[in-house]
């Protein structure tokens, strides 16, 4: 089994960390209600996709 023969300093730990961080995801808005909504996923507030309604919802 491999173990290191050397410590890794707090410095060099956290530079292998650097990337390990979490991202934003990206947002974008549907054309039909303006609300954010995540890329290549149905609206969940009017239920439009590439301009076709996929899902039917209840307005209020």
């Amino acid at each position: 089994m491999a173990v290191p023969k050397k410590k890794k300093s707090k410095s060099k730990r956290d530079m292998r960390r650097s990337h390990d961080h979490v991202k934003m995801p990206n947002v974008s808005f549907c054309p039909q209600c303006h609300e954010p909504v995540l890329p290549h996923h149905v609206c969940p507030e009017c239920g439009t996709y590439k301009g076709r309604t996929i899902v039917t919802t209840e307005e209020s």
